[in-house]
């Protein structure tokens, strides 16, 4: 095995200087023996010549190997060079009881025979890594002693020559044994190298398969930017910092205006475009290090901590909102996105990571209610808002089950002979905690909480029992107004509810008049069969807030509309402006020529009152007549009201009359 011999290579490299040094001090410790007992002679000097020579050259080749990376490319060739030097140097050595004339091993030269055989045991002994480079060393160093012995013919000699032997075989047997318990450690060693190597690269796999792992965890796929897990653990960290080193931490929330409707009609992935873009335009225009993360959908966050933190915050809504003028490519068509912004502060707004974000998004939809593309900052006023629209919510269902939600009624009167004409009803509600809570916030609380069914139907019940009780009052023939939303008949079949209601209360739905805005009217798909039902059924319809819309007059005639009531806001200061003047007298020329009734809201004054019957408005409600009123109190203007119509017809008829 190459790695095996390159092991055993580099042990014989490791000890060769040191092997090289013992064998040069031998070579002239042998030099002084040989001296000593026969004296200098020259052949035993050339002796030493050669074998310091040949220990140079073994130097040398272990050098060249070496420098020509035969050891590490060629172990073998290196292993087989090194053992002929060992060879060459052990023949050497076994060549010096030859040279020395009457050579006595067991006599005078008993020495030399110890050196021979420790330099043939140590060769052993020091050598375990590689026996072929051991044996061919010292086997010939001992197989010279044993012939020495051999040829003086003495049995003493004989039986040293015999244990040399016996020697010679155990050197071998034990340098092969060390030999494979070398070659064992190695491989030992190279399969725990492996086993680790191995470990390592799993590692630092699992380190890799971490990192991705931490990046698909922490970061939106589709933007790169944070998601909303790093968001959340960020943004409490940042927090928990600056209640250390009191500082501000400021959150900007970023919703894109209408991406719904790009999603729908260009797709997703054009929507998909878009999020990405509006990614790099954040990462564009912020620079300061603040975390940039998409919470989801079409919805990013920024979190800016620091010095001067709400300065820098601001800057960067207000570059935001300035770069999302930019059209950006979507699919084949450009878009030009508009951003709000919700913008809240640490610890100014919230005390912790979730009343904060619940700052930003109260922000967020303050402005988008006050009409999209701008920044709003929280103020208390929001979460008191927020707080207000919770609990109305959270007790709507209760109130509407235990009557505390009911309806008000306002009179509406005829404006020539002050008789009264009909009744509108409007939802009232007061909280034991809010008190007064107006009907747009009960309407819209009704629809976040899926109950304008059950609302609309607890109003028309009222309805119907005060239409039943109007004969008794001695009023006949005058209808209740209902006011129907919109959004209503998208939610659920109006005409299916009043159908059932006033059928438990036994009411005519002639008396009944349901009231709706002019969007309703536009849209077919949604209300158009429905109010074509409460059409046939025999229920009144009217249009309210007539000129504030636009109304199809294929419609208004389709749909036998009984009643347009103007908006209002053509009412106040009528008898002032006379712009005001000529839009009424438009409008009633219009009910008119379609035989439509005409009423008008908010009348205050008697003035615009006069002006008003002037330009041929028959029907009138407002403050100048009465204030909406609950069923008790209304009973007892009826009555009052009554009393006093005689005199007033009588009065005017004397006004008209007269001079």
């Amino acid at each position: 095995m190459p790695a095996v011999m390159q092991a055993q290579v580099d042990d014989i490299i490791d000890g060769h200087p040191s092997t090289l040094a013992l064998n040069a001090i031998n070579l002239l410790v042998a030099l002084c023996i040989i001296t000593f007992n026969h004296g200098l002679q020259l052949r035993t000097l050339v002796w030493l010549a050669l074998a310091l020579s040949i220990l140079v050259l073994r130097r040398i080749s272990v050098n060249y190997l070496r420098g020509r990376i035969i050891v590490a490319q060629k172990p073998k060739s290196a292993l087989f060079i090194m053992s002929l030097g060992a060879a060459a140097s052990g023949f050497c050595w076994a060549a010096l009881p030859f040279l020395i004339d009457d050579f006595a091993p067991l006599a005078d030269d008993a020495a030399l025979i110890i050196l021979l055989g420790g330099l043939a045991a140590g060769s052993v002994v020091k050598q375990i890594g590689y026996t072929p480079l051991a044996l061919v060393f010292s086997i010939p160093i001992l197989c010279s002693i044993i012939f020495s012995l051999v040829r003086i013919g003495e049995w003493p000699e004989y039986l040293l020559a015999g244990c040399l032997m016996m020697l010679i075989y155990v050197f071998v047997r034990r340098s092969l044994w060390t030999e494979r318990m070398f070659v064992s450690n190695q491989l030992a060693r190279l399969e725990a190298t492996a086993l680790a190597d191995s470990l390592t690269r799993a590692n630092n796999d699992i380190l890799r398969q971490n990192t991705r792992l931490e990046a698909l965890a922490n970061r939106d796929t589709l933007t790169g930017l944070a998601n909303r897990m790093f968001f959340n653990g960020h943004l409490s960290g940042d927090i928990a910092r600056a209640v250390v080193v009191n500082e501000q931490v400021v959150l900007l929330i970023i919703d894109v205006d209408r991406f719904k409707s790009i999603n729908d009609t260009l797709g997703h992935s054009a929507g998909d475009t878009l999020l990405c873009d509006i990614g790099n335009r954040l990462r564009d225009t912020i620079t300061d290090g603040s975390l940039i993360a998409r919470l989801g959908g079409d919805e990013f966050a920024v979190v800016v901590t620091g010095e001067r933190a709400m300065e820098r915050a601001r800057n960067h809504a207000n570059r935001l909102l300035l770069a999302s003028r930019a059209a950006i490519r979507c699919g084949a068509t450009n878009s030009v996105i508009g951003l709000s912004i919700g913008l809240a502060a640490y610890p100014d707004h919230g005390a912790n990571a979730e009343e904060l974000l619940a700052c930003a998004d109260m922000a967020l939809y303050d402005a988008k209610r006050l009409g999209r593309r701008q920044m709003r900052e929280f103020n208390p006023d929001l979460k008191r808002d927020a707080e207000r629209q919770r609990i109305i919510e959270q007790d709507l269902e209760k109130a509407i089950e235990s009557g505390a939600v009911t309806a008000w009624f306002q009179p509406q009167i005829n404006l020539a002979t002050r008789d009264i004409a009909g009744f509108e009803a409007l939802v009232r509600w007061q909280h034991p905690q809010l008190g007064f809570v107006s009907p747009p916030e009960i309407v819209n609380a009704a629809g976040v909480v899926h109950l304008s069914d059950r609302l609309t139907a607890r109003i028309a019940a009222d309805v119907c029992l005060l239409s039943k009780r109007l004969p008794e009052l001695g009023i006949k023939g005058v209808t209740v107004a209902l006011n129907v939303s919109p959004r209503e008949f998208a939610l659920y079949s109006v005409a299916d509810m009043l159908e059932r209601v006033t059928g438990e209360h036994g009411v005519d739905p002639s008396l009944i008049e349901i009231e709706i805005t002019e969007e309703a009217i536009l849209d077919p798909e949604i209300a158009g069969e429905q109010l074509k039902r409460l059409e046939t059924a025999g229920y009144k319809l009217a249009v309210d807030d007539f000129g504030m819309g636009h109304s199809s007059l294929a419609y208004l005639i389709s749909l036998k509309i009984d009643r347009l009531k103007i908006d209002r806001s053509f009412a106040q200061d009528v008898a002032r402006f006379e712009t005001n003047q000529k839009l009424i007298s438009a409008l009633v020329s219009l009910g008119e020529s379609l035989s439509l009734d005409i009423i008008i809201e908010g009348v205050e004054t008697a003035e615009d009152a006069a002006i008003l019957a002037r330009l041929g408005c028959t029907t009138a409600q407002g403050y100048l007549f009465a204030r909406p009123m609950p069923v008790k109190q209304l009973e007892d203007w009826i009555t009052e009201h009554q009393n006093k119509t005689p005199l007033k017809r009588k009065a005017s008829h004397l006004s008209v009359a007269g001079p």
